[in-house]
């Protein structure tokens, strides 16, 4: 990414500061399903750990409105390396939104901050989804946010989002033919094996996104803080299965959410019936 004072980047960021600013109405209008906003620290010192939706977007975008308009702070995105090797405009955008390259290093400069940081442990890897991967986290042996949460003692929030993988349905499964071919290809490309992309459609056979509501889910705390009598190494294990199971937990529950909710398409007839968070 760019110097983040590019003249570039400082209009694109005052820019996204009137689009956030304004944006109420809009959101009004999609009715975006929103709870545990209550869980989230008031001194906005807290690291989000989120899912990564074939969308790639609603689960930043927002994450950060919600923290701006309830807590004032600007939410500040971790990306994945493969993104930060972009330039241009989309190195200049994703500066602007308050993102930088994920790393131990960045990481830390935001906690010494006291920022509120966003981070998708799954990466870039996690936005493609084959058939029957929606909604699954692909963590692997990602232990590094935990890892820098414990060693500045910082707070987790799981942040569950439920809509963006259902606005393409994946049509090829990832050990099939198809599958195999797209890992062989971007593995060449890339150089990773983790990359590869599904055919997808939208409405019918076209790629114009499905409507879909977006349910969005802030989880309790997770607390970092090491008891005396545990190792670091056991600990940062604990830490991450304890996010890991609780966002999984919180994705499964939105899920059936979703299915008893009549506005889940967007349908403009049920607008008035759309399921809300009980007070």
């Amino acid at each position: 990414m760019q110097n983040p004072d590019s003249l570039t980047q400082r209009l694109m960021r005052s820019a996204l500061g009137v689009a956030a600013d304004n944006l109420g109405p809009v959101l009004e209008l999609y009715r975006p399903y929103v709870d545990g906003l209550e869980n989230l620290p008031a001194d906005g010192r807290f690291l989000l750990v989120g899912n990564h939706t074939q969308a790639g977007f609603p689960e930043a975008v927002l994450p950060a409105y919600y923290i701006r308009h309830h807590l004032g702070r600007q939410l500040r995105p971790l990306a994945d390396r493969q993104f930060g090797k972009m330039g241009g405009p989309q190195a200049d955008l994703l500066a602007a939104f308050g993102a930088v390259v994920g790393s131990p290093e960045s990481a830390s400069q935001l906690m010494r901050e006291n920022r509120p940081i966003l981070v998708f442990p799954g990466g870039g890897r996690e936005i493609g989804k084959f058939r029957g991967e929606q909604y699954q986290l692909r963590w692997h042996n990602r232990y590094g946010f935990a890892r820098v949460a414990i060693a500045h003692d910082y707070p987790i929030v799981t942040a569950a989002l439920v809509g963006g993988d259902d606005l393409y349905t994946p049509l090829t499964s990832r050990d099939g033919l198809y599958g195999r071919a797209s890992t062989w290809i971007t593995e060449r490309l890339t150089g990773r094996s983790d990359m590869a992309m599904p055919l997808i459609r939208g409405i019918g056979p076209t790629l114009i996104a499905q409507p879909q509501r977006m349910y969005l889910r802030f989880g309790p705390v997770v607390d970092t803080t090491k008891p005396a009598d545990v190792t670091e190494a056991a600990w940062v294990t604990t830490v991450k299965d304890r996010v890991q199971a609780q966002l999984e937990s919180e994705l499964a529950a939105l899920q059936r959410l979703r299915e008893s909710d009549p506005y889940r398409s967007l349908n403009p007839l049920s607008w008035t019936s759309a399921l809300m968070p009980t007070a």
